[in-house]
């Protein structure tokens, strides 16, 4: 699968990056909501791996903006706890499912074998 990760920290889509290449995935890597939604346009991406506090577009706007160009977009937020209310409104922007950070890499990929 193709997989874009969009997360303003390097080293926060360095750690996806390596476990999804370890899992046969193909990755895509945006640092900012916006640069997000450019390359989910270009490359169409099987499902996407989706910050919320990010530069020039946060990722519940980038999820907004993706769903209205693709409304079967598949986008799982990844957010640091404390953020309930921020979880919520990325669900209602189109979001399929949320991951805490920091995360266990079994349950990243339970939301790829459930939603992707």
């Amino acid at each position: 699968m193709r997989i874009l990760i969009a997360d303003d920290a390097a080293f926060m889509r360095s750690r996806l990056r390596k476990m999804l290449e370890q899992a046969g995935h193909t990755v895509i890597e945006a640092a900012s909501g916006a640069q997000a939604v450019a390359l989910y346009g270009e490359h169409h991406p099987d499902g996407v791996l989706m910050d919320i506090t990010m530069p020039d577009m946060d990722g519940i706007a980038a999820t907004q903006a993706i769903c209205q160009t693709d409304p079967t977009a598949r986008i799982v937020m990844v957010s640091a706890l404390g953020q309930q209310a921020m979880m919520v409104a990325a669900l209602q922007a189109g979001a399929k499912d949320f991951v805490v950070k920091p995360y266990e890499p079994d349950r990243i990929m339970q939301v790829l074998a459930k939603w992707f």
